[in-house]
């Protein structure tokens, strides 16, 4: 059974509070319109996107998920809907690559700043070339993380290309 998503009482548009995320700082400072939606994280959920989509109400194919692959020895971010998984060989040949496989967790981690299922594309310790699965055009908002467990943020699939330097590409598989 789905948890009753908190996102009516705790959706705030724009400007977070004072002590937010890198990812929700870097979307005030960009000017970018977005919308936060917190709500309560179970550790024993099987799938951190799947939990976001179920908490928020919101379609699973809305709620995309952001992977740390290794693509030839540089680390890349793939965002893709959680109700599907990446296809590496088509994110190795979206950023001109030969062969990807996913990153370690700590490297990842460690490179973003930002902990596993809660890795957001937005306001990494170091940005990394970035692939949005083609699927986010066909939607006007998404939903990514915005830098911890239980805490997403819902904005238009352009604003998140043009803030990551984002590739779309067919990277997501059903």
């Amino acid at each position: 059974m789905a948890k009753k998503s908190k996102n009516a009482k705790n959706a705030k548009k724009q400007q977070p509070q004072p002590g937010g995320t890198p990812a929700t700082v870097a979307l005030a400072a960009a000017g970018v319109e977005f919308t936060v939606h917190a709500y309560e994280h179970d550790p024993a959920h099987p799938s951190y996107g799947e939990e976001a989509a179920e908490a928020m109400g919101v379609s699973p194919d809305r709620v995309f998920k952001t992977l740390v692959a290794d693509v030839d020895g540089e680390l890349t971010v793939a965002v893709v809907p959680v109700a599907g998984s990446l296809d590496l060989k088509a994110l190795a040949a979206a950023v001109g690559g030969k062969r990807a496989t996913m990153a370690d967790p700590a490297a990842a981690e460690r490179t973003t700043g930002y902990v596993r299922g809660g890795i957001s594309p937005l306001g990494q310790r170091k940005k990394l070339r970035t692939v949005l699965d083609a699927s986010a055009s066909g939607h006007a908002t998404i939903c990514v993380s915005a830098g911890r467990r239980g805490l997403e943020v819902e904005l238009a699939p352009g604003d998140l290309t043009k803030l990551t330097d984002a590739v779309a590409a067919a990277v997501g598989r059903a």
